[in-house]
């Protein structure tokens, strides 16, 4: 394969990578919530656990970081011109997750709980399923 070729194979996944195609939106809020939210299992307890209990480890920059990761599914949502209602409750979601998550040093224990990922997108996947049900996918 010639370099131009290899360019253009690059410009194009990266392409796809930022489409607001519904399956290609799907995909990437998915992997984000798991991200977020399922990265690793707590041994004992068996309880998943992702970035957003994690980055409450470091304070105030942490809490941060995860609320932009969970505002980013926001955006997502935008891209595929969701209700501003369903938006709006996202948001809320992801605000009530970073004001939880603010407190110092008690902010994992509900930010283990309280998981606005996963709720936000269980939000996105009723939205597509409705609109776009050439979109769903099976849950293993």
């Amino acid at each position: 394969m010639d370099a131009s070729a290899s360019k253009f194979d690059h410009a194009h996944r990266l392409t796809n990578a930022l489409s607001r195609d519904p399956a290609a939106v799907r995909k990437r809020v998915e992997m984000m919530e798991h991200l977020l939210e399922r990265l690793v299992v707590v041994p004992g307890i068996r309880r998943p656990i992702g970035l957003d209990v994690m980055l409450d480890a470091v304070p105030f920059i942490g809490d941060a970081i995860a609320a932009g990761l969970g505002a980013w599914m926001v955006w997502e949502a935008r891209n595929l011109n969701m209700p501003k209602r369903a938006m709006a409750r996202m948001a809320l979601n992801v605000g009530f997750d970073a004001l939880l998550g603010a407190i110092p040093f008690v902010g994992a224990v509900p930010d283990f709980f309280f998981r606005s990922n996963t709720r936000n997108l269980r939000i996105i996947r009723r939205h597509l399923d409705k609109h776009h049900p050439g979109t769903a996918t099976l849950d293993a």
